[in-house]
């Protein structure tokens, strides 16, 4: 069928026709009304079928998203595929713990309800794709949260676009989305080719090195897909994961080709399905120092915060982190807080990973994360992570000055209560 959208031909199923008729109900009609209207702006004129969705309008932005969410279950809104859910604006049961308003906590837990209410999984998490509900190689997905939309398309091979919050959830309702971009096999040629040269192998087995990478990418491709040639390490999943939050933070990477490690691109040639790069760049260790010294906006001793879990920490996380800091003391003057989801958490203290790291005196958190809540004390004024993610947003969101480093410098750090760093092969 045939149909218009301000002068825009658009080719909608009988399924399609059905929701913006309302034969769906009210809530799948609002939700179809606002993608119809969408298409001209993916450029494509049909919709195509998803078999999982991941939410990021979850986090609290105010009144109008609470209003948004709570209108669409009002209406019945039910999601019609496996949908998990981002962080929220709160911690739902720990926020009193924190300097939350009792007002701002009140409107997300209605907002997280009102997801609930809708069906959708209870993950409360940015890292989805540590849990049971991650999808598989080839599947189509609707995924908002841009760590999220690289792992999945970059690491596991699943596919999708860059869904804007509110938007996704009413994918999620359709189980619709336009057909376009990364969700077709010509979106997801690579563009640009970085060749590593001169890293070291012993900086490519250090973690400090992934969260780097992904920065370096979203600085030198954030326009296309990057491929990167010259890995001589097989990166786990979290370092994976971290290459996948830096290059969403500082360039809005949505998908990366790793030759001879990401699913679809076992070669460069394949990488590049054929195709020559539009553009070829040789990254040596003087590229790799810069994008780390832009990760942190102070190298001064102060020291208020360290934080951890952006991505959220995962179980294998928190087991390299506890022995670090087994038998030692926080600083009184320091807060260490590491965020996570409710099953992660649940997981690590089933097996005892917790004890030691509380007693340290750190703070977990589930649910969400400072960047999403209003939870720390204004007398917060630098902070350090081992997160590209943490260090890129928390300047402009936070209002902190910032210094990246490994999981070790951290928690030295916070027992010295200043801040130190390893430097190693950063140091020029």
């Amino acid at each position: 069928m045939i149909s218009n959208v301000a002068g825009f031909k658009t080719y909608l199923t009988d399924y399609d026709r059905g929701l913006l008729e309302g034969e769906e109900g009210k809530a799948s009609q609002m939700a179809m009304r606002i993608l119809h209207r969408m298409l001209p702006v993916y450029g494509v004129d049909r919709f195509m079928d998803i078999s999982a969705a991941h939410i990021d309008s979850t986090v609290y932005m105010g009144i109008a998203t609470m209003e948004y969410a709570e209108r669409l279950a009002s209406l019945g809104a039910k999601v019609r595929v496996p949908s998990t859910l981002n962080v929220s604006g709160v911690d739902e049961f720990g926020w009193e713990d924190w300097e939350v308003p009792p007002e701002v906590a009140g409107n997300a837990i209605r907002q997280m309800k009102a997801y609930e209410a809708m069906g959708c999984i209870p993950t409360w998490t940015c890292a989805p794709y540590q849990t049971d509900h991650a999808p598989v190689f080839g599947q189509q997905i609707a995924a908002g949260e841009s760590n999220v939309i690289g792992y999945y398309n970059s690491v596991i091979g699943a596919r999708t676009e860059r869904y804007p919050d509110l938007l996704d959830i009413c994918a999620a309702i359709t189980g619709r989305v336009p057909a376009a971009g990364l969700h077709l096999d010509a979106g997801r040629a690579g563009t640009k080719l970085l060749r590593l040269k001169g890293i070291p192998r012993a900086l490519q087995e250090d973690d400090s090195f992934y969260p780097v990478l992904g920065h370096l990418l979203g600085r030198k491709a954030s326009d296309g897909v990057p491929v990167v040639e010259g890995m001589e390490v097989q990166p786990n999943m979290d370092q994976l994961k971290a290459v996948c939050a830096g290059g969403a933070s500082a360039g809005a990477i949505a998908l990366f080709h790793l030759v001879g490690i990401t699913p679809e691109a076992p070669t460069v040639e394949e990488a590049f399905q054929g195709h020559v790069p539009t553009t070829v760049l040789e990254i040596g260790m003087d590229d790799l120092r810069e994008a780390y010294r832009e990760l942190s906006t102070s190298q001064g001793e102060k020291l208020d915060l360290v934080v951890l879990g952006s991505p959220h920490f995962s179980v294998n996380e928190f087991k390299a982190l506890a022995p670090l800091v087994v038998g030692k003391t926080c600083h009184p003057d320091v807060q260490f807080l590491v965020t996570c989801s409710r099953a992660v958490r649940m997981i690590a203290e089933h097996v005892g990973l917790l004890g030691p790291i509380e007693a340290f005196g750190a703070k977990i958190t589930v649910d969400t994360c400072p960047l999403t809540s209003p939870m720390l004390p204004p007398r917060i004024k630098h902070l350090m992570t081992n997160s590209a993610k943490y260090a890129y947003y928390s300047p402009g969101l936070l209002n902190v000055d910032v210094t990246y480093g490994r999981l070790s410098d951290c928690v030295k750090s916070a027992v010295l209560g200043r801040i130190e760093r390893e430097e190693g092969a950063w140091r020029a």
